[in-house]
């Protein structure tokens, strides 16, 4: 049954281009006809064809977009809880790696765990993500480096869209780590496992991207390339986590095949920075990760302004290096640790999170636009990134449905 409803409201955010910030708009109205927005703007000059639609009045509220999640890992085993304990006594992300720890313990506990529990245990940090007016999110494997887990994540990550009222993007992240099994033998597993694996997952329908690890205690650019070359091959779009640690050209490994974005990029440099610019990759910022590990080298982002290279904010929920599944959180961070204005943190999490993902109906409100929307308890959307460890979401409003 179609569902058509003005919404009207104290203010509006579109999070659209334009000369207003935020797109703000006062005495709001937005029509929607199913789960679609086919007109929005002041309420005061809503067109005579909405006037006799039902009225839903949000008071002094403020709509937004609904807020997008563009790089989680929220499908795991277990916890590190332990190795957080180790790394405020001193070992590094790197040396907790090298001893078989980090991601690899991950791995162990993931192989274990059944369908079921994977679901249940991922569905606890969904539901928290919700809770705080997300409705999409990205997915990656990664924590199974053996074609069985790592299609069995997959699965989950579709599982977790059929069991909640929100939208779900997965990745392939095959290239996450060398599997204890294949130590020292990299471009083995690459051929024999993560490749063939790819194919599996993309005949299954799993995926809508592919995304690696570039850095030392992981793969090469060569080795990343590999993957991307058969990816491209399959028409899949890529992603890359790039340039945390260090600068081994990540990220304009991943421009050159057109990436819809690199991901944390604190050691991105000019080079890096203009190749996403010609490439029209995004920058996903990950400040759970700098908090957790608790480094010291941000991204640059007056170079990613200089560049007009669109910024997307999201949490990096994994039991290891960001533990976070707040996604205003990840907001105030941004602002917080890498000095992004409440703007820039709102447009990261709604219009820029969804270019992240490849989406287009999403991240704006707009005629065309999926009705995903936020109504929160706020006069002013800098409200959103300047409180910490509050949440004012008075409603969330999911394909047209509250």
């Amino acid at each position: 049954m179609t569902r058509k409803a003005v919404l009207i409201s104290a203010g509006m955010a579109t999070m659209t281009d334009g000369e207003t910030p935020y797109g703000l708009c006062h005495d709001a109205a937005i029509a929607v006809d199913g789960a679609k927005i086919v007109w929005a703007g002041a309420h005061s000059a809503l067109p005579q064809e909405f006037t006799d639609w039902p009225i839903e009045d949000f008071g002094s509220r403020l709509i937004t977009p609904a807020l997008i999640d563009a790089h989680t890992h929220v499908v795991f085993g277990g916890d590190r809880a332990v190795e957080f304990e180790m790394r405020l006594k001193g070992a590094s992300y790197e040396e907790i790696a090298r001893a078989g720890g980090g991601i690899l313990s991950t791995v162990n506990a993931t192989r274990a765990a059944s369908d079921d529990a994977l679901l249940a245990d991922a569905l606890t940090r969904v539901d928290v993500l919700i809770a705080e007016g997300v409705c999409t999110i990205e997915v990656k494997s990664g924590y199974g480096l053996d074609t069985e887990t790592e299609l069995k994540m997959l699965r989950v990550a579709r599982r977790i869209g059929e069991s909640r009222p929100v939208r779900v993007n997965t990745s392939f992240l095959g290239a996450h780590a060398v599997p204890p099994e294949f130590a020292s033998r990299p471009d083995d597993y690459i051929r024999d496992v993560c490749i063939p694996t790819l194919r599996k997952a993309h005949a299954e329908g799993l995926l809508d991207a592919v995304d690696g690890f570039c850095e030392g205690i992981a793969f090469t650019p060569a080795q990343i390339a590999q993957v991307f070359d058969v990816a491209q091959g399959l028409g899949i779009p890529v992603k890359l986590h790039a340039e945390q640690l260090s600068n081994l050209g990540g990220t304009q490994l991943a421009a050159s095949y057109g990436a819809l974005s690199a991901d944390h990029v604190e050691y991105l440099d000019q080079d890096g920075v203009s190749a996403m610019a010609r490439a029209g990759t995004t920058a996903v910022l990950l400040p759970g990760a700098f908090y957790t590990l608790r480094e010291t080298q941000v991204p640059p982002v007056d170079l990613l302004r200089q560049y007009a290279v669109p910024m997307a904010l999201a949490t990096d929920c994994n039991p290891g290096s960001s533990p976070l599944t707040s996604v205003l959180l990840a907001m105030n961070m941004g602002c917080t640790l890498f000095r992004l204005t409440p703007e820039e943190a709102l447009a990261g999490v709604t219009r820029n999170a969804a270019r992240a993902l490849g989406i287009e109906d999403a991240g704006t409100i707009a005629p065309g636009q999926r009705a995903d929307l936020a109504v929160w308890d706020v006069a002013h959307p800098a409200e959103l990134s300047y409180r910490i460890g509050f949440n004012p979401l008075h409603t969330r409003v999911f394909g047209g449905l509250a």
